[in-house]
C-alpha cells in the first residue's frame, strides 16, 4: 500500500508573508493527520522562505509526543550548512530532531524547487558518510533520484535505504497530453520499471513532485511505491476544498480498493 506524506512548506510560506502565527504549521499537521496522512514532510531551506527551524522542532515535538505512529520526513540538501540568519544547517536539524526519514535532495540554496535527482555516476564518499551518519541518528535515508536504473544502483552502493523518484517529468507529460497518450504511457512505464528495479535490489521506493488529484490515480498503480510526498498541489486544492477535505481526497486515491465478488 502507498501512503501519503503531506508537505507543509506552503502553509509556512503563507504565514511568513505576514509573519505572526497564522496559518499554523502545527495546526495544519494535526488536520492532515486527522484526515488520513501517514506522514508529515518539511523541506527547510537556508533562506527560510517557508519552513523555518522552529517549525522543524515544533513538529518533531508534536509527532513524538502525540503521534508517534506518524512519520516525520525532513528533506533537504545535506551540504547546506549554517547561515548567519539562523539556519543551523541540515546536519544539525537531523541530529536535533531525529526524524523517521531524511530525504536528501541535490538542490542549491537559491533553487526555486527541486527539479532533478542526484547524479551518482562517480562515487561520492562525503554523501555516503552523511547517509551513514543520519542512519546512526535513527533516520531512514532516502535519495531524490531520477528513474535511471544505473543511478538507482549507485544510490544503493552509497548506502541509501530508499529512493524518492522525482516525478516532475511524468506530471508534465500527463498535463500536456493526458493519461492515454503514448508519451505519458512511456514515462509511466519508465517509472514503473525503475521502481521495480529498486525493489529488486533492496531499496524502498518513495515518489514526489507535481503529483496531484488528476495524475496520482495513474501513478499509484505502481505497486512498489511505498510513499508519496505531496505539498504544492495538495495545499492548492485545500484553498478550494479545505485542508481536511483535500488530504482526505488524496488519501482516498491511495487507499486499498476492496475486491468485489461476482454476484450470482
Amino acid at each position: 500500500m502507498t501512503v501519503l506524506s503531506v508537505n507543509l512548506n506552503k502553509i509556512a510560506l503563507v504565514r511568513n508573508s505576514r509573519e505572526g502565527h497564522r496559518p499554523s504549521v502545527v495546526g495544519a499537521a494535526r488536520t492532515a493527520i486527522s484526515a488520513g496522512a501517514a506522514g508529515i514532510t518539511v523541506h527547510p531551506r537556508p533562506d527560510q522562505r517557508h519552513i523555518r527551524p522552529h517549525d522543524v522542532y515544533a513538529l518533531s515535538r508534536l509527532l513524538s509526543e502525540e503521534f508517534p505512529h506518524i512519520e516525520f520526513n525532513i528533506e533537504g540538501n545535506p551540504e547546506a550548512g549554517p547561515t548567519a540568519h539562523g539556519y543551523p544547517g541540515f546536519d544539525a536539524l537531523i541530529e536535533a530532531t531525529r526524524p523517521a526519514q531524511a530525504t536528501l535532495v541535490p538542490d542549491s540554496d537559491d533553487q526555486l524547487t527541486s527539479d532533478h535527482g542526484f547524479d551518482l555516476s562517480t562515487f561520492d564518499p562525503q554523501l555516503a558518510e552523511r547517509i551513514a551518519r543520519y542512519q546512526a541518528w535513527g533516520a531512514r535515508v532516502s535519495l531524490f533520484m531520477d528513474p535511471v536504473p544505473e543511478q538507482i544502483e549507485a544510490a544503493k552502493a552509497h548506502g541509501a535505504d530508499r529512493i524518492e523518484l522525482y516525478t516532475g517529468p511524468f506530471a508534465e507529460l500527463f498535463w500536456a497530453h493526458g493519461a492515454d497518450h503514448g508519451a505519458t504511457e512511456e514515462s509511466f512505464n519508465r517509472y514503473e520499471t525503475a521502481a521495480r528495479y529498486a525493489t529488486q535490489i533492496g531499496l524502498g521506493v518513495n515518489a514526489g513532485h507535481d503529483l496531484d488529484l488528476d495524475n496520482l490515480p495513474l501513478f499509484a498503480r505502481i505497486e512498489e511505491i511505498a510513499e508519496v510526498s505531496i505539498g504544492h498541489a495538495l495545499i492548492s486544492d485545500a484553498l478550494e476544498r479545505g485542508l481536511f477535505a483535500a488530504v482526505e481526497a488524496y488519501a482516498a486515491i491511495l487507499a486499498p480498493k476492496e475486491a468485489t465478488t461476482p454476484s450470482g
